[in-house]
C-alpha cells in the first residue's frame, strides 16, 4: 500500500467525504476517487459506500483507519528520526579506533563533539590492526574509523582524512636502566627487554625496524591488550615504546617516560648556536635579559655562566648594559651549585621589579643606568 493513498483515505474519513477531503489535500476530486479505488484493489475490499454525496465506511474500511493511523505515525517517527540523525540532533555514531589513538586524539574529539552534540550516542569499537579499522569502516559496521600507522593505507573504499601526527617515546620503571631526562639512542635498547603490540601494529612495526637494523631487543611480552602496557612496565617486566599519547597518562602513573623532543635541545656549531641564542633572547624579550650557561654536568671541569650577550664590548663603561643577564646567570650558578633557594631569591627579586617599578634600562624602554637597575634589584631582594 502507499502511504499517499493512506493519507488520502484517512482525510476522507477525518472530512466526512471526498469533496471536502479533496479540497483539504488540494487534489482533484477525480484524483482522489482514483486513489481509493487503488487502495481498494489493494486492500482486496471496498472501504466506503458511497451514499449520494456522503461517503460511509465498509467494515474493511473501518479495521484499516486504526491501522493507517499507526502506520502514518510510524512514518512520521521513522522521518523525525533521520532528520535528527542528519541534523546530528540524535542517533549513534559507530567509531573504529585502534587503542593509541582511542587514547589521544580521539579523547579531546568525542569530548568536543558530545558537547557539540549531546543527543547522539557514540560507540568506540576496539580494532586491533588499522587494517581492522578499514575493514569496519568499508563494510559498513562503523561510519567512522581512527588509525595509526607509520605509511601509506592500500587503496580501499573509504576516504582517508589526516588527523596528525604522534611520536614514539619510551615508557619505563623509574628504577630502570636509564635516567630521566636522557635521550635513549636507538643502540642503547640493545640488550633491553621490550613489551610489544601484535604484527600490523605500528609500534610493534618500530621494534621489528629496531631487529632488522642489528639493534638486539628481546622481546619479553607480545599482547593484544594495549591497556597492559603500563601496568607490565611498572611491573618491571619491561620497557615499552609507545605513541605520545600514552605519555601523560604513564606519567601519572609513576612511569618514566623519555621524549627526545622534550629536552627542547638544539645541536649546532658556535656560530649558529651564539646566533640561535641572541634571537631566542630578543624574541623573549630583549637581549640584555637572557642568562646562559655552558655546563659540566658530571662536574669533572668548571661550568661556566654569563649573559647571552657576553661583554659587549660596543657598550662597554657606558653604564647602560641592562644586568639582567648577568643577574640571572649568577641566580642559574647558584641553582647548579645546589643552591635553589639562593636562586629563586633572585630571580623572584628580578620579577618583583619589573612587575612593581618602572624602573628599566634603555633597551627596555626606559632610561635607569645599569647601577640603578641593580640596585633597585638588591632593594627588592
Amino acid at each position: 500500500m502507499d502511504f499517499r493513498h493512506l493519507t488520502y483515505f484517512l482525510a476522507i474519513v477525518d472530512h466526512g467525504g471526498f469533496n471536502r477531503a479533496a479540497a483539504a489535500l488540494y487534489v482533484s476530486q477525480p484524483s482522489l476517487s482514483q486513489a481509493i479505488r487503488v487502495l481498494e484493489r489493494d486492500a482486496g475490499s471496498s472501504l466506503f459506500h458511497r451514499i449520494g454525496r456522503r461517503a460511509v465506511l465498509t467494515e474493511a474500511g473501518a479495521a484499516l483507519v486504526p491501522l493507517a493511523r499507526e502506520a502514518l505515525r510510524a512514518l512520521e517517527l521513522a522521518r523525525a528520526g533521520v532528520g535528527a540523525v542528519r541534523e546530528l540532533r540524535g542517533g549513534r555514531l559507530d567509531i573504529a579506533a585502534m587503542a593509541s589513538p582511542a587514547v589521544e586524539p580521539l579523547g579531546t574529539m568525542v569530548r568536543r563533539f558530545t558537547e557539540r552534540h549531546p543527543a547522539v550516542t557514540l560507540s568506540l569499537r576496539v580494532a586491533l590492526t588499522r587494517e581492522d579499522v578499514v575493514e569496519m569502516v568499508r563494510t559498513g559496521r562503523c561510519e567512522l574509523g581512527l588509525l595509526t600507522t607509520s605509511s601509506p593505507l592500500p587503496d580501499s573504499d573509504v576516504v582517508r582524512h589526516p588527523a596528525g601526527s604522534q611520536r614514539l617515546v619510551l615508557v619505563a620503571p623509574k628504577a630502570g636502566p636509564f635516567k630521566a631526562g636522557r635521550a635513549v639512542r636507538r643502540e642503547q635498547l640493545a640488550g633491553q627487554r621490550l613489551i610489544v603490540g601484535q604484527r600490523g601494529t605500528g609500534i610493534r612495526a618500530y621494534v621489528d625496524d629496531l631487529k632488522a637494523r642489528g639493534v638486539d631487543v628481546h622481546i619479553a611480552v607480545e599482547t593484544e591488550h594495549r591497556i597492559a602496557f603500563l601496568p607490565l612496565v611498572l611491573g618491571g617486566v619491561g620497557l615499552a615504546v609507545v605513541t605520545e599519547s600514552w605519555a601523560d597518562l604513564s606519567t601519572r602513573a609513576g612511569a618514566l617516560v623519555l621524549d627526545p623532543t622534550r629536552f627542547d635541545v638544539v645541536v649546532a656549531s658556535n656560530l649558529f648556536g651564539d646566533i640561535l641564542s641572541d634571537l631566542a633572547a630578543a624574541v623573549a624579550g630583549g637581549i640584555g635579559i637572557a642568562p646562559s650557561a655552558n655546563l659540566n654536568p658530571e662536574g669533572e671541569y668548571p661550568s661556566m655562566f654569563e649573559p647571552v650577550h657576553g661583554s659587549a664590548p660596543d657598550i662597554a663603561g657606558q653604564g647602560v648594559a641592562n644586568p639582567i643577564g648577568a643577574i640571572w646567570s649568577g641566580a642559574m650558578m647558584l641553582d647548579h651549585l645546589g643552591h635553589p633557594r639562593a636562586a629563586a631569591d633572585i630571580t623572584d627579586a628580578i620579577a618583583r621589579v619589573l612587575a612593581t617599578t618602572l624602573v628599566r634600562t634603555r633597551d627596555l624602554g626606559g632610561s635607569a643606568s645599569t647601577a640603578e637597575f641593580t640596585a633597585a634589584v638588591l632593594r627588592e631582594f
